[in-house]
């Protein structure tokens, strides 16, 4: 064979190793790789079950609930970080440190009887003594508070709004009322029991704190009387564990990371939220196992205190210095994957519903068409869900890593089309009882938990195969194909050059 016959041979070759594939990464392709599909197999809703069994009595043994700084919270980072050691990964549970407010009044007075008034994280304080208005009462409809037309009708203008929870954040109704003049805003829970352990999200304009459905519905009675809130905390400092798992096998400079939050509220076990996150993600790394065959590392994390306001996950990136951050190629998230109402919600990373944020870091539209190819191919519809800022993906997008992830919904109503879509039942939220005592065993879709554990292992091994549509890292067969590529037209050039010179 002549140099030249041989240099045309290479090329076409390199050619043909080049050439784009129908879909960019094995995580695009509903078909999947190999590993993926025998993963999304063997991850049972079953085997995820059991794990939430194991929380309901972690809970059950430890004062009923698995929140932060209890030793409910402690005995599930033992749990979990347990069954990760004996199958071989690489675990630690770094720890972090975080100032929590210790109350010096929450109370609401109004004709000289005191009701508890619980302060949402977040919520700026009082003055000492508190601030004095008079009480405007909210209609209560299909979504109390959460448009500025709730407010017209009446004068909120120093004011303390009273408003029942639902619908839309406790973030909405409070910027409404702000807006529409109030000084302070109490929200009364729609369910029995007080609305503890709820956060505006973002700092607070005014002081707002919860009261229960009781004391709410009394005091709604009691609309144009003098009402003082008195809605004062301080600081300390406390300690507070992350449980951090990585795989054995894969490169550690292109990591593919799976986090959901392992605590609960004050109020319960905390099953749906988010035990039903923690334990998919916890028998998809089992049946992983710790030596996979896979290109790129995956860590696996459980994180503390996000009820407390995402301190867990955010402590733990800002720790990361700019090349460990690096070393992280996409982020996944997992929180609310069984809502007993549930809806198949994806992290909208292209910002294609134009609803609140923007989109995620460059990826994290890859990431959304995954887990969409994923259900698509399983026959689920599904619809996106906002980058709202109220779970832990934050810090990750905040610092530039793409992200994505699954939600079955929480607060949120459930609408017509939705139930007829998805099944379950319209004008009801999709978890009703969301940060409540309720949120036990009785309180989880297994047939959409099962789903969500098939799309959660699928993606999260397809991605440790290749991330290339998410950051250009192309998978090992690839890599080597291109080597061999290199070599080859090296050689054929070689050659060439050595025929032209003789001839």
């Amino acid at each position: 064979m002549s140099g030249r016959t041989k240099l045309a041979t290479v090329l076409a070759i390199s050619a043909l190793v080049a050439a784009p594939t129908a879909t960019a990464s094995a995580a695009a392709d509903p078909a999947g790789p190999a590993l993926a599909k025998k993963l999304a197999k063997k991850v049972t809703v079953e085997g995820v079950n059991r794990h939430l069994i194991a929380f309901q009595r972690l809970a059950d043994r430890n004062g009923g609930n698995r929140a932060a700084l209890t030793p409910g919270y402690d005995a599930s980072v033992d749990y979990v970080a347990g069954k990760l050691r004996d199958e071989g990964f690489i675990v630690t549970t770094p720890n972090f440190t975080f100032d929590i407010p210790v109350t010096d009044a929450e109370t609401a007075r109004v004709d000289g009887v005191n009701y508890q008034a619980l302060i949402l994280t977040a919520s700026p304080q009082t003055p000492a003594g508190g601030i004095t208005g008079p009480l405007r009462v909210v209609p209560e409809d299909a979504t109390p508070g959460c448009e500025a037309s709730d407010f017209a009708g009446q004068d909120f203008t120093g004011s303390v709004a009273l408003i029942r929870r639902g619908a839309c954040t406790f973030e909405q109704k409070h910027l409404n009322a702000f807006a529409a003049g109030a000084i302070a805003v109490l929200v009364s829970n729609n369910v029995a029991g007080p609305l503890s352990n709820v956060t505006l999200t973002n700092p607070g304009k005014i002081p707002t704190a919860g009261v229960s459905q009781a004391d709410g519905t009394t005091l709604a009675g009691k609309a144009g009387s003098q009402v003082t809130v008195d809605f004062r905390f301080h600081t300390e400092s406390r300690t507070q564990r992350n449980v951090i798992a990585e795989t054995r096998t894969g490169r550690k400079n292109n990591v593919v990371m799976a986090g959901s939050h392992l605590d609960s509220v004050e109020l319960g076990a905390g099953i749906n939220d988010n035990g039903s996150g923690s334990a998919a993600l916890l028998e998809t790394a089992l049946q992983l196992g710790s030596r996979p065959k896979v290109d790129n590392a995956i860590r696996f994390a459980w994180w503390g205190a996000e009820e407390r306001g995402l301190i867990g996950s955010e402590e733990w990136v800002r720790q990361q210095t700019f090349e460990q951050q690096l070393d992280i190629a996409l982020y996944l998230n997992f929180d609310m994957v069984g809502s007993p109402n549930a809806a198949y919600f994806i992290y909208d990373g292209d910002d294609s519903d134009a609803t609140g944020a923007g989109p995620g870091p460059y990826g994290s539209a890859q990431i959304e068409k995954a887990f969409a190819d994923y259900f698509t191919a399983k026959g689920v519809p599904t619809e996106g869900t906002d980058f709202s800022g109220r779970s832990d993906y934050g810090e990750f997008i905040a610092q530039g890593i793409p992200a994505g992830g699954l939600f079955t919904g929480a607060e949120g109503v459930k609408t017509a089309a939705q139930a007829a879509k998805w099944g379950g039942t319209a004008g009801v939220a999709y978890d009703p009882c969301y940060h409540s005592k309720c949120d036990n065993l009785g309180n989880i879709d297994r047939v959409a938990l099962g789903r969500n554990a098939g799309a959660i292992a699928f993606v999260t091994a397809a991605y440790g195969v290749s991330t290339e549509d998410v950051n250009g890292v192309p998978p090992r067969a690839k890599r080597a194909e291109a080597r061999k590529s290199a070599a080859l037209q090296k050689t054929a050039a070689h050659d060439d050059h050595t025929h032209l010179a003789v001839s």
